[in-house]
C-alpha cells in the first residue's frame, strides 16, 4: 500500500518510466522509479546505519543537486527532518545553526570537504556522507564513451560503518535494499524540515517545515503559475532556501513533472537553457538579481525566451526598468512576495496586473489570509501603509527552540486567530493588489518625514548606469538621519555622484533623496537575495 502522503512512491508506482530529474553539471537523468528506489535504499542507510529516527535532524550542506531532492524523500519517509545549510555562511555561523539544531549526522558536497571536519568537531556530530560530484562526473563520460556503468561502488557492508566515517553518497544510496515506507502516523502537521531564516539582522532562527505547509505551497503555485504534470522547471536559486526547494520544484514533482538542477547559477548558461533545452522549460522562477544579471549578458538580445511559459521573481523589489526590458522581448515577469515561515508563496500576480501595476507583488494567494494593520491590529485603510500580517495553513508552527521568537512574530487577534507578522511595511489598492513599501526595520526618519529606502532605490534603478542599488538612513546633526546610496556601476559605465544626488532631487522629495552616495563593486545578499543592510549599515553608517 502507497503511503497518501509520499507523491515520488505514488508516482514510481503509476508512471515508474516517466522523467522526474535532470542534473544538469553530472548529466544524469532519473526517473520516478529510480527516484523513489534511491530515495528509498537512502532512507535505509539513515535508518539502519546512522540510526535516524522520526524527529531527528539530518543536515546537508552542497550545492544544487538531484541528490538534495533524494536526500529530502529520504528524510520524509522516515520522519525525520531535514536541516538545508547555507554554504555562503562562515564557520561559526554553521556551527551555531548545528549546535541549535543538534542533527544526528551531516551530508556534504566534496566540493566542501575542507570545511567539514571544524564543523564535525564543533557540532559534535557522530556521521558524515560525502557526495562525490567529481566521481558521478568521470562516471557518466566513461558511460557515454564506452556504453558502461562506469566505476563500482566502493566495497560496503551493513554494519562496518564507525562513527566518525563518512562515506560516499552514492554507496548509502544504491547498496542497501529500500525497505523504508512512510507510516501513516505522519500527517500534515508532522515537520519536515527546519529553515533557518536567512535574516538580514541578528542570528538566524530555525522555521519548522511542517508537510501540511509544503503541500498547501504546492496548491498556491499551482494556481498561480499554472503548474501540472507536463511543466518542466530550470531551478538556479539554492536549495538550501525555501525557493530553491517550492518554487517551483517540490510543486512540480508533487504533479510529476520534471524539475532541471542547475549547480549554480550563470547567466549565460541559464539564457541557452531557457532558449533550447530538451525538454522545453515552461517554468523559471528567480529573484530580481538573476534578472538583472540575463537582462546585462551579452546573449540576452539574441535567444529567443517565448518558450517559457511563466516567469516569477520575489526576494526584493524587482527594478521597473528590468521588468520593462523582459517586455521588450516578449517576457512577462510575474512579481510574488513569500517568507520562509510561510511555505513560501503569499502573494503572486497576474500576467495582466504584472503589466499594469508593476511595482505590485499581486493579490493573496487562494490558501492564505493576508491583512495590513496599524500598531494597534487594526486594518488600515486602502493606500495606507501598515504591517502585512499572515494567516492560514501554509503558516509554520513555530520557530525551533525560540518560544522568545514566536512571541515577538505572531500575534492573536480579538477572535483569537492567530497572525505572522511579516515586519514589512506594506499597502493595498482598492482591487487587493499588494505593494511592500520596504521592512519597518529599514525605514528612517529624515526631517520628521518617513523615508523607506525601497522606494528611493526603485528610482537610483532607472538611471542606465546603475546596475544596483541600496539605501541607509545615517545620521546627520540637522535632519536626524539622512539617505546614503551604495550603488554599483554598470561595467564600461561611469557615474559621478553629485548627478545620482541631482537625479534623486528631480524625482523624488527633497527629504527623500539621498545626501550621499559610496560606489562598490557589489551589494552583499542574502539566500533570498535581499540586501544586508545590517552590513551596509554597519560599514556605512556608523561613523559618518
Amino acid at each position: 500500500m502507497i503511503p497518501a502522503a509520499d507523491w515520488i512512491a505514488f508516482h514510481a508506482f503509476r508512471t515508474p518510466d516517466r522523467l522526474a530529474l535532470i542534473d544538469q553539471t553530472t548529466n544524469r537523468r532519473f526517473t520516478y522509479g529510480e527516484l523513489n528506489d534511491r530515495s528509498g535504499r537512502l532512507a535505509t542507510y539513515l535508518r539502519n546505519v546512522w540510526k535516524v529516527n522520526p524527529g531527528d535532524r539530518v543536515a546537508i550542506l552542497g550545492k544544487n543537486s538531484t541528490e538534495y531532492f533524494e536526500f529530502q524523500f529520504a528524510c520524509w519517509k522516515l520522519g525525520a527532518m531535514m536541516l538545508p545549510l547555507n554554504w555562503r555562511l562562515a564557520e561559526p555561523e554553521l556551527l551555531y545553526i548545528l549546535n541549535d539544531a543538534e542533527p544526528k549526522a551531516l551530508l556534504y558536497d566534496d566540493e566542501f570537504g575542507e570545511r567539514i571536519p571544524p564543523l564535525i568537531a564543533g557540532a559534535g556530530i557522530k556521521y558524515g556522507l560525502r557526495i562525490d560530484f567529481g566521481a558521478q562526473m568521470r562516471a557518466q563520460t566513461a558511460k557515454a564513451e564506452k556504453g558502461s556503468t562506469g566505476p563500482g561502488m566502493q566495497t560496503w557492508k551493513q554494519g562496518t560503518v564507525k562513527a566518525g566515517e563518512h562515506l560516499l553518497y552514492e554507496d548509502a544510496a544504491t547498496v542497501l535494499s529500500a525497505d523504508v515506507e512512510m507510516s501513516p502516523r505522519f500527517n500534515h502537521d508532522t515537520p519536515a524540515a527546519i529553515m533557518y531564516t536567512a535574516g538580514t539582522t541578528g542570528r538566524p532562527k530555525g522555521a519548522v517545515i511542517t508537510h501540511g505547509m509544503i503541500l498547501w505551497n504546492v496548491m498556491n503555485t499551482s494556481i498561480a503559475a499554472g503548474l501540472s504534470g507536463d511543466s518542466v522547471q530550470y531551478g538556479v536559486l539554492p536549495t538550501f532556501h525555501t525557493d530553491g526547494l517550492n518554487l517551483y520544484a517540490n510543486p512540480i514533482l508533487y504533479w510529476g513533472g520534471v524539475a532541471v538542477v542547475a549547480r549554480d547559477f550563470d547567466a549565460g548558461k541559464t539564457l541557452a537553457t531557457l532558449a533550447r533545452h530538451n525538454p522545453p522549460i515552461t517554468h523559471f522562477f528567480g529573484a530580481p538579481a538573476i534578472y538583472q544579471a540575463m537582462s546585462q549578458h551579452a546573449g540576452f538580445a539574441q535567444v529567443d525566451l517565448k518558450k517559457v511559459r511563466s516567469w516569477g521573481s520575489s526576494g526584493a523589489p524587482l527594478p521597473t526598468r528590468v521588468s520593462e526590458q523582459y517586455r521588450e522581448r516578449g517576457v512577462i515577469i510575474q512579481p510574488g512576495f513569500g517568507m520562509t515561515e510561510t511555505g513560501p508563496i503569499v502573494f503572486f500576480s497576474d500576467k495582466r496586473r504584472a503589466v499594469e501595476k508593476p511595482a505590485s507583488v499581486g493579490t493573496a494567494v487562494p490558501h492564505t489570509r493576508v491583512r495590513i494593520v496599524n500598531d494597534k491590529f487594526k486594518d488600515v485603510p486602502a493606500g495606507e501603509i501598515g504591517e502585512l500580517v499572515i494567516g492560514g495553513p501554509n503558516v509554520t508552527p513555530g520557530y525551533w527552540k525560540r518560544p522568545d521568537a514566536e512571541a515577538e512574530s505572531f500575534a492573536f487577534d480579538a477572535d483569537g486567530v492567530r497572525w505572522l507578522r511579516s515586519g514589512d511595511a506594506a499597502k493595498m489598492d482598492e482591487e487587493g493588489c499588494a505593494y511592500i513599501v520596504d521592512r519597518y526595520k529599514d525605514m528612517y526618519r529624515s526631517g520628521g518625514e518617513n523615508v523607506y529606502p525601497a522606494e528611493v532605490e526603485q528610482v537610483i534603478a532607472q538611471m542606465p548606469q546603475v546596475a544596483e542599488a541600496a539605501v541607509i538612513g545615517v545620521p546627520d546633526k540637522k535632519q536626524g538621519e539622512v539617505g546614503l546610496a551604495v550603488v554599483v556601476v554598470k561595467t564600461g559605465e561611469v557615474l559621478f555622484d553629485e548627478a545620482l544626488v541631482e537625479y534623486c532631487e528631480v524625482n523624488l522629495t527633497k527629504r527623500k533623496a539621498p545626501k550621499s552616495v559610496v560606489f562598490v563593486d557589489r551589494l552583499p545578499r542574502n539566500a533570498a537575495g535581499q540586501v544586508l543592510k545590517r552590513e551596509l549599515k554597519e560599514k556605512y553608517g556608523a561613523g559618518r
